[in-house]
């Protein structure tokens, strides 16, 4: 007598622990789950749904500011400190974990026009419209209220950035000033007959390359190698901001006046590669997220958007009852909360996420929300997701702008379209859209 016995493997059906989930046998034969599509499109549109119930954005409110705060710097190594510069002159060093201020200072006589750390972190430098530049101790800051280091410059100061590897620095206003922290005396100085420069910034990759944006409309590139500046882009309107991405070394973008926010190729700067849209004012700051893929703005609408570098429009948008131009902001360098600062007086503390839970995650439950964003991806195009993905409430006023401005840019195409169509064949030329902004490239 023969007798088959069958033998299963332990491993695919007990638990290891007794927390442990009953491991399920699963055959994937897509002619097994005939329902698998209907089923995966039900739980995109159930999660898509619940991003928006718990798209709960706002963590906090930094209040103690007199005046309204005008910058900020964060910390290159210490995710919960940052400082803010105020109207008044006040420099306030925040610890954003407790949401408390260390300390507060009285740094300058008047107007804090820029802020940035050193590559240790143990300094922070300041300028003000009295012309100086400050250095300060953070650890010292409580029990001495004394600068490290005074610089009286002798041209007007409207920005600072900090080299990343090294310990040099730079500043504009009447001209671009590269200091050595060593020094009272800069090193280099850099000019091309503009009347004043008000944002500078150092390449974090390319950490020779600076770049600054001008009163004449213009965005002026500089070596600390090189004797004079290299390249100049000038645009229809003023530039407010200039950033670097901090992946991609040739990649830079501006906040213009003209309501959009423009992202250069260096290697190609006749024309921007990508035109973000969306806003309803002026945007007056920008910044990078860590991983170089998205970017935040403020702008004069009340606001601030959060855009995929590769878009157009923005992925969302938050904004507060109280809240009035914003002037700053920054992104946390662990890529989970951007700080706002405004002319009311307030520091704010958002999630770069709104939906997204604070705190530990179970392993279950981040397989879930992982599960859950590839779901979205997947089905990111159908319309009824597409729908609830994109809808926002916005305030009154700023929906009505929207339309107007929606009305003023179809005005110009049909008065463009009937010009070349009642013109001779030939004698107008098409410009593409993204050329329109640029006026000219000098070398």
């Amino acid at each position: 007598m023969k007798v088959k016995t069958l033998v299963r493997n332990p491993d695919h059906y007990l638990r290891e622990t007794k927390r442990d989930i009953f491991k399920v046998p699963r055959n994937y034969d897509p002619s097994l789950h005939p329902f698998q599509g209907p089923r995966e499109y039900t739980r995109a549109l159930n999660a898509t749904k619940l991003d928006r119930v718990f798209a709960k954005p706002f963590v906090g409110n930094l209040k103690g500011h007199t005046e309204g705060v005008s910058a900020l710097g964060k910390h290159p190594s210490r995710l919960s400190v940052i400082v803010s510069g105020a109207y008044n002159g006040e420099v306030r060093i925040w610890d954003l974990s407790q949401q408390t201020c260390l300390h507060h200072l009285q740094a300058h006589e008047s107007y804090v026009r820029g802020l940035t750390f050193d590559i240790s972190g143990e300094h922070f430098i300041s300028v003000g419209d009295d012309k100086t530049i400050k250095t300060w101790d953070v650890e010292n800051c409580g029990t001495s209220k004394h600068p490290a280091n005074v610089i009286i410059s002798k041209s007007v100061l409207l920005g600072i950035t900090h080299h990343r590897t090294e310990n040099k620095f730079a500043t504009c206003g009447e001209v671009c000033q590269l200091w050595d922290e060593t020094r009272n005396e800069p090193i280099r100085i850099f000019e091309w007959n503009v009347d004043s420069l008000h944002n500078i910034a150092f390449n974090q990759i390319e950490t020779h390359v600076l770049a600054s944006c001008a009163s004449d409309r213009s965005i002026i590139l500089y070596d600390s190698r090189e004797t004079g500046p290299v390249r100049k882009l000038v645009m229809k309107l003023r530039s407010n901001q200039v950033v670097w991405n901090p992946m991609e070394a040739y990649i830079l973008s501006v906040a213009n006046e003209d309501y959009n926010i423009y992202s250069y190729d260096t290697r190609k700067f006749n024309a921007p590669i990508m035109i973000h849209k969306d806003n309803v004012g002026a945007v007056t700051c920008l910044d990078y997220a860590p991983t170089g893929k998205e970017i935040v703005s403020g702008s004069y609408d009340r606001s601030i958007r959060i855009f995929p570098v590769h878009k157009g429009h923005s992925r969302d948008v938050y904004h507060t009852k109280r809240m009035q131009h914003v002037l700053s902001v920054s992104w946390s360098l662990d890529n989970k909360y951007i700080c706002s600062a405004s002319d009311e007086m307030n520091i704010r503390i958002w999630k770069a996420r709104a939906s997204e839970k604070l705190g530990v995650l179970k392993p279950r439950e981040r397989d879930a929300l992982h599960y859950n964003e590839m779901l979205k991806s997947k089905f990111a195009g159908h319309p009824q997701i597409r729908r609830i993905a994109r809808h926002r409430q916005i305030p009154k006023y700023m929906f009505n702008a929207r339309n107007q401005l929606r009305e003023a840019k179809e005005k110009i195409k049909r008065k463009e379209a009937n010009v070349r169509k009642h013109s001779k064949k030939g004698t107008i030329p098409h410009v593409p859209e993204r050329k329109k902004h640029v006026v000219e490239v000098q070398e």
